[in-house]
């Protein structure tokens, strides 16, 4: 039964989103993606509206779920929990109160008219007016207890290929150098083929997010090849936006990189997770994180249709878009981060 709930939208109020963040921090289903935060910066970078929802009983919150509109003419109109992050859906302590958010979630998306609704949960729905996409995968270990078993624990070929990392002079730096973070990353992924998210982004995360967000950078001869910003939460660290320049690969920055971030989040955050994220299945990152000996655990992301026939495919395999890509591959990196952000604020 529903009818004992309460809905409330998240206002702009301190104490109301300190509320809602006290019970996403005590409960299971709560993840770094459901705090308020995220509400902020994404409307001060990207001027979504966000339609924040949460459920009361007695006056205390029982369930929250963010959700933010996101509309394009090329990429089209769509209600989603949440963009730019992993994880989404409702965070509740009860069943019946995930499922009175998730109706209210429904009855705003015909609302709101969106060609459809998504929300990006990490574990199966039984919801009959939801249909899923298991299309990514999400990738982590917890960590042992030291730096020598952390190696140790790494599946023997990659274990090989962060040794001869270490062998290679580079050094690497913790800090809050998110203008690094993006240069490193912005390049990557145009050698990738996808459009760059602002540079202000970066730089709103961490202003946000404080001490629960960070930037490691790997460098060579005192110049940056790696960077990764990195998320820390409830004991876990999540490397989220990392990449590497052209010597990356020779180098083994990147995994060097991956490296020393267990180690700093074991160290120096407590922590004893290592969330590596989400990836498409199969594909390159797919591949590459299981080398690490992680094994894919299934997104159970959720949908429903409104004005769209069929469910969304805004993957970089779709062939619609390969052209594209390959175009996007060519323009110099100077032009990838000028234009870059006009597209991928409707691409998280």
């Amino acid at each position: 039964m529903t009818d004992n709930y309460q809905l409330r939208k998240l206002g702009d109020s301190k104490q109301e989103s300190q509320q809602w963040d006290d019970f996403v921090d005590s409960i299971d289903t709560g993840t770094f993606f459901h705090l308020t935060g995220w509400k902020r910066v994404i409307e001060t970078v990207y001027g979504h509206s966000c339609h924040y929802i949460y459920a009361t009983s007695n006056n205390n919150i029982v369930g929250v779920l963010p959700l933010v509109e996101q509309k394009s003419r090329l990429f089209g109109h769509a209600l989603i929990s949440t963009p730019f992050c992993v994880y989404g859906g409702v965070a509740a302590n009860s069943e019946s109160a995930t499922l009175f958010l998730e109706k209210h979630a429904i009855e705003l998306a015909h609302k709101l008219g969106v060609d459809y609704l998504e929300m990006r949960y990490p574990f199966a729905r039984t919801n009959p007016d939801l249909t899923e996409k298991c299309a990514h995968s999400s990738f982590g270990w917890e960590l042992a207890d030291s730096p020598e078993n952390i190696l140790a624990g790494i599946k023997k070929k990659q274990r090989a290929v962060v040794r001869h990392s270490l062998k290679n002079d580079l050094s690497f730096r913790v800090d809050h150098d998110t203008k690094t973070a993006y240069d490193v990353y912005s390049e990557s992924v145009r050698n990738l083929g996808t459009p760059v998210f602002p540079q202000k982004y970066f730089a709103a995360l961490q202003q946000e997010f404080g001490e629960k967000c960070d930037v490691l950078t790997v460098e060579k001869d005192q110049k940056a090849v790696s960077s990764v910003l990195s998320f820390y939460y409830k004991k876990q660290v999540l490397p989220f936006y990392g990449g590497g320049l052209f010597d990356a690969r020779a180098l083994k920055s990147n995994d060097f990189m991956y490296y020393q971030l267990m180690c700093h989040a074991l160290e120096s955050k407590n922590c004893n997770f290592f969330d590596f994220g989400r990836s498409k299945d199969e594909s390159g990152a797919f591949k590459y994180k299981r080398t690490w000996g992680m094994e894919p655990v299934a997104l159970h992301y959720q949908f429903h249709l409104v004005k769209a026939e069929a469910l969304p495919n805004l993957s970089p395999n779709n062939p619609k878009y390969q052209f594209f890509i390959k175009m996007w591959q060519k323009l110099p990196v100077w032009l990838s981060r000028r234009i870059g952000p006009f597209l991928s604020k409707y691409l998280g």
